[in-house]
């Protein structure tokens, strides 16, 4: 097998040290000869490290994506004068068998020496530092969400049927009451007459609901739950304003990103923020895609296809996909909407979804790369690519509704 470098260091990193191969080829019995050192994880071992390296005259290195303890080791060496590679676990587990952190180094940097692992996509640090921001503000928004279905359980418990009425409890309305139950109010007619704006017209129902047994052991959870939301919602707010300082400039990108129905501006910074908005490190839209695990798997075997289950991709990049092809799907008279609703009625709503997003990214990598854009096909796109199997499909669907339908050639007004 043919030996890409010569010199080739294999790492198995984890949380105290790392385990260092430094594959020889040329050298011993079997034609290479490795060496394996213990160096800690720290910023002046690394450094150290670094030096050893570069003593060792390696041209790559190649190491295993653990958990975040890969982050002060690939950071530190990618300023050598080396190739550094970020591998998958999946793509260079050891022999079943032959498992320990030595064996692990030394595998990698056999398989690094021939070019047997590709290595991750890991961004600049700009990006990197947006991606920090926008996965902090992902995290904060669902810890909040997560207090407010806390808040609505302890409702519950009081006998308040809130949520049942207003879909925000923590909305103006909903606030203004939560505020007068925990400071003592306790007349539902009182507090439903809190109701702002359009809530107004439900005050019978809001009446009726906020009718329970909330006393002061619920008023002081209450109080803290709240005081957690508002906590929660002033951090996302400064991590909204960091991070539309750090997209300035990528702010074009997202300008563009935007024009696709469904993805909101919040949304354009996630995907933004894990793709680096750089579609050169793509060599395809099909590349991007099946990078982000919306792709139909390959697992086929003997003429079978055993499973056509996505891959696992990035979660972030997948969530904001997922809340982008929601808001799609229930657009009007778009392409997505319309593709979605094709699909769903004939593999179901989470294949559509899927595909939406794939549609999504498709379309994201030529914009970017063509710098145009998104060009909206129209919700009557699939009847104008084949209007003969949109014609029979209505008469089909009118015969089996019991209906005899007989066509006939409108007659167009003549231009004058």
């Amino acid at each position: 097998m043919e030996v890409l470098h010569r010199r080739c260091a294999g790492l198995d990193v984890s949380k105290r040290d790392a385990k260092v191969a430094v594959r020889i080829a040329g050298g011993g019995r079997a034609g290479a000869k490795s060496t394996v050192t213990t160096w800690g994880a720290t910023t002046n071992s690394i450094l150290a490290l670094r030096e050893h390296l570069i003593t060792e005259a390696v041209t790559c290195v190649v190491m295993e994506a653990t958990s975040d303890y890969w982050k002060p080791f690939y950071y530190l060496l990618e300023d050598g004068p080396f190739e550094v590679l970020l591998v998958n676990a999946r793509h260079a587990k050891n022999m079943p068998g032959r498992k320990s952190d030595v064996s692990d180094a030394a595998w990698l940097a056999q398989l690094g020496a021939h070019g047997l692992v590709r290595g991750s996509f890991v961004p600049p640090p700009p990006v990197r530092e947006l991606r920090d921001l926008t996965r902090t503000r992902t995290a904060l928004t669902r810890e909040r969400s997560r207090e407010i279905q806390r808040l609505e359980k302890l409702l519950e418990d009081a006998g308040i049927k809130l949520s049942a009425v207003a879909s925000d409890i923590t909305g103006v309305s909903g606030r203004a009451m939560l505020d007068a139950l925990i400071a003592g109010e306790r007349d539902p007619a009182v507090l439903a007459d809190l109701a702002k704006r359009r809530m107004r017209v439900k005050i019978p129902q809001l009446t009726e609901a906020l009718t329970g047994r909330f006393n002061d052991h619920h008023a002081f959870l209450a109080q803290m739950h709240l005081d957690l939301i508002d906590h929660h919602t002033e951090a996302v707010d400064l991590l909204t304003t960091r991070i539309e300082r750090m997209i300035e400039p990528f702010r074009h990108v997202r300008d563009l990103i935007i024009t696709i129905p469904g993805i909101s501006v919040l949304v354009a910074d996630v995907i933004i923020a894990e793709t680096g908005a750089d579609m050169a490190i793509f060599p395809t839209a099909g590349h991007l895609a099946s990078w982000a695990g919306t792709c139909p798997g390959s697992n086929e075997s003997a003429g079978h296809v055993k499973s056509t289950k996505t891959r696992p991709g990035n979660p972030y990049l997948k969530g904001a996909l997922g809340i982008a092809a929601m808001a799609a799907a229930k657009s009007k008279s778009t392409y997505l909407a319309a593709k979605y609703r094709r699909i769903a009625t004939r593999r179901g709503p989470i294949k559509a979804q899927v595909a939406l997003e794939h549609a999504m990214l498709v379309a994201i990598w030529y914009m970017l790369t063509n710098d145009n854009p998104y060009h909206e096909p129209g919700g009557d796109y699939f009847v104008r690519l084949n209007p003969d199997k949109a014609k029979n499909r209505a008469l089909d669907q009118l015969r089996q509704m019991g209906y005899d339908v007989t066509l006939s050639p409108a007659h167009l007004p003549m231009a004058g």
